[in-house]
């Protein structure tokens, strides 16, 4: 087969896991939408065998930015939807798959660029420090390339109706919520309110919910049950959960 040969209609191609993500996000219910959002997030991408290997990434610390490739590997056994209803339309609309970023899709592959902080090695280790991620804990990576701000940053480029997010929601919590949060930063050095404040703030619920009020929801974030409702405008952390034991 000569390059300017068609692969054919049922062609397919197999993709190797490079590295695994390890991220506060333990579940997608509160995930932020786009990366860059819950700047407290954290997030790093370690590197897989035979991929750990330092000359892999020589030259990468120089870049600020980098493009993660990555499968939504808890939506793909779900199968792809030709038409999605986007939350930035308030779930009423529905739009083409491919003019959406929805993780349901015909190959469930999903991409984001993200902060480069610091690269560390050791012990056979090789793990990248991420910033502000929209990525699941687990998430498989197949891939990682460098953002080049004068290609990749388009000053005149159109959003359709991907609009800027609106004013961040208010985030409030209760006695007990507060002190069980700060308890949790001193024991483990975590940005746990800020954190929480950022990814309520963003309004994780799913269109058909946000006309409710009063109910009672729960997001993992690290190891711990996040338990909240919205009621009268605002974001209300009832309490913390430990999810294993501790």
């Amino acid at each position: 087969m000569t390059s300017q040969q068609s692969l054919g209609q049922d062609a397919s191609f197999q993709l190797q896991q490079i590295g695994i993500i390890h991220s506060c996000y333990r579940q997608k219910f509160g995930i932020p939408r786009q990366p860059g959002i819950v700047t407290a997030a954290e997030t790093t991408l370690e590197l897989l065998a035979p991929f750990n290997q330092e000359n892999l990434v020589r030259g990468l610390e120089g870049f600020s930015h980098i493009w993660v490739h990555f499968i939504f590997h808890q939506t793909m056994d779900e199968g792809w939807r030709p038409t999605i209803r986007p939350p930035r339309l308030g779930g009423r609309q529905r739009m083409g798959v491919f003019a959406t970023r929805s993780t349901h899709r015909p190959n469930p592959l999903g991409m984001s660029v993200v902060e480069l902080q610091k690269i560390t090695s050791g012990n056979g280790r090789l793990v990248l420090h991420l910033g502000a991620a929209d990525l699941l804990d687990a998430t498989p990576v197949i891939d990682i390339k460098p953002y080049l701000p004068y290609a990749d940053a388009i000053a005149d480029a159109k959003g359709g109706f991907a609009v800027l997010p609106t004013q961040m929601a208010e985030v409030k919590f209760t006695d007990q919520a507060m002190n069980q949060c700060l308890r949790y930063e001193q024991r483990t050095g975590r940005k746990l309110v800020q954190l929480i404040d950022q990814v309520l703030g963003q309004d994780p619920r799913p269109a058909y919910l946000r006309e409710s009020s009063g109910r009672r929801h729960g997001t993992a974030l690290w190891d711990l049950n996040v338990v909240w409702e919205h009621t009268d405008g605002y974001f209300l952390v009832r309490e913390l959960e430990y999810l294993t034991a501790n």
